[in-house]
């Protein structure tokens, strides 16, 4: 029994399965430039608009630029291993495809199961946002979309109830319908956008460098004292564990990076392209993160992020302290949807593709492998999975999806770290494209800095990881276990 728990997929079965390139395959279209741009897509969006702010108010104030380094030191150490991986075992699939052909079939379930937690309910997360700032936008033309019909029926307002929030079940839709016609469309839709939303990160930048405040930067780094939220939760801020706190908070804006490894089976060259795509995306990101936040902070008070603004906290700033230049706040907004519905496109890209693997080796139904005869898609799984996160954007609200989100994704880095190193132990043979450097060292550091963060999420999100997870072995028992490609040819 225990044996059958632990088996491991072998790398030649696997290496196999991608030779096998016949009818059934993806194409092969995507080279570094395209990976790189998918990285960055997958990675600005939500995060860097809305998570900035909340760290800057609740957690570090202007030493949010030291947690955004933290933050992005986590993800170079997982991202690092990741590129090993997608480099040697160059399949669809990402972190599940690792742990299976590593520590074997259960952990490979857990991952793929909570790969779902990160990749549908992170695309429900960003939807339900990506409803308000269209509505924003619908405002700007005097429209807008009636409160019950754009929020959940938890969420209420002056006495009016949500019903459903109808807005982002439709750009789920979309996007779903895109995906399902194929990739290198949806590349180049997604390289539009990202051209975009970078563009005018560096505007906000280079504009509001010069309306910095050297007072709001004095002292960098707070004195250590609590912050109390207004749903009554007291964080640290300021101090080393502001600075850990908020690298929790805006880790969010990092994620995305791993779903360049979920592409690998659609690059070019992936020994050589997977690298440069995961490492290039995560340092142009951080980069542009540093510096962003540099700006806000030094522009807007503490006090400006915590009473007004919010969630269109960037827009506020701009409006408030920065002026002549509303174009620009307007101009963001748009810039902020636009990262949004490049979010949502590669989540759901990375979803299909990882049960499409998990569906090959049998551990879930069928359905969700089979492509499509004219656009070569799983499409049957876009579908399913369009359902599936339409629940959860239309039905529940953003704050709950989000922080597991976070929680589900650090897991999973955890893992990938751990695996790199027992693959060097147990397969010191195979040929990688790419070798994390100082292995044992790298992959430590990357396991206790993820696990750092998952303990500054608190209790309530690994008691929701934990039910989750529950369920996730409920279904493996009664369905994946007897149905593994690894049992019926066993």
């Amino acid at each position: 029994m225990a044996g059958s728990l632990f088996r491991t997929k072998s790398i030649d079965l696997l290496m196999a399965d991608v030779a096998a390139s016949g009818e059934a395959t993806l194409k092969r279209t995507l080279g570094p430039f395209s990976l790189v741009t998918l990285g960055i897509g997958a990675i600005i969006g939500a995060g860097l608009f809305v998570r900035t702010a909340a760290a800057i108010a609740e957690r570090a104030g202007p030493s949010v630029t030291l947690a955004f380094l933290v933050a992005g030191l986590g993800c170079a150490f997982a991202g690092l291993c990741y590129a090993e991986f997608a480099s040697m075992i160059p399949i669809a699939g990402s972190a599940y495809t690792y742990s299976y052909a590593t520590m074997g079939e259960l952990v490979a379930w857990i991952i793929g199961w909570d790969l779902c937690l990160e990749y549908a309910v992170g695309a429900a997360t960003v939807a339900i946002a990506w409803s308000e700032y269209f509505n924003r936008i619908l405002e700007y033309f005097g429209l807008h979309v009636p409160y019950e019909w754009s929020h959940s029926p938890l969420e209420a307002m002056n006495g009016v109830h949500g019903i459903v929030n109808i807005p982002a079940i439709a750009i789920l839709l979309v996007l779903s319908a895109l995906l399902i016609r194929g990739m290198q469309e949806s590349a180049f839709v997604n390289s539009l956008i990202v051209i975009t939303k970078v563009a005018i990160v560096l505007l906000v930048i280079a504009i509001g460098w010069g309306f910095m405040n050297p007072a709001n930067h004095t002292p960098y780094i707070p004195a250590a004292t609590t912050f109390t939220t207004s749903q009554g939760i007291t964080h640290p801020y300021g101090g080393v564990m502001g600075i850990l706190g908020a690298a929790g908070v805006v880790f969010f804006a990092f994620i995305g990076f791993d779903a360049v490894s979920t592409a690998a089976q659609e690059a070019k060259n992936p020994k050589r392209d997977m690298p440069i795509g995961i490492l290039g995306s995560l340092v142009v990101c951080t980069v542009l993160y540093v510096l962003f936040s540099h700006v806000l902070s030094g522009v807007a008070t503490v006090e400006d992020f915590r009473t007004a603004g919010k969630e269109a906290s960037v827009t506020f700033a701009i409006t408030k302290y920065m002026t002549g230049y509303a174009w620009l706040a307007k101009f963001v907004t748009i810039a902020i949807l636009a990262g949004f519905s490049s979010v949502i496109l590669v989540m759901l890209m990375g979803q299909s593709r990882v049960f499409y693997s998990m569906s090959h080796d049998g551990l879930v139904p069928k359905i969700f492998s089979d492509v499509h005869p004219r656009y070569k898609t799983p499409w049957k799984s876009n579908m399913v999975f369009f359902i599936f996160t339409s629940l959860f954007a239309g039905f529940i609200p953003e704050d709950i999806v989000g922080e597991m989100t976070s929680i589900g994704t650090l897991f999973a880095f955890m893992l990938v770290c751990a695996g790199v190193w027992i693959m060097r132990v147990r397969r010191p043979d195979l040929v990688r494209g790419f070798t994390v450097p100082a292995l044992p060292v790298v992959a430590v550091l990357g396991i206790l800095v993820c696990g750092a963060m998952i303990y500054g999420l608190g209790w309530t999100n690994w008691l929701r990881l934990a039910v989750w997870l529950a369920i996730g072995l409920v279904f493996y028992f009664s369905y994946g276990k007897n149905h593994s490609r690894l049992q019926t040819n066993g």
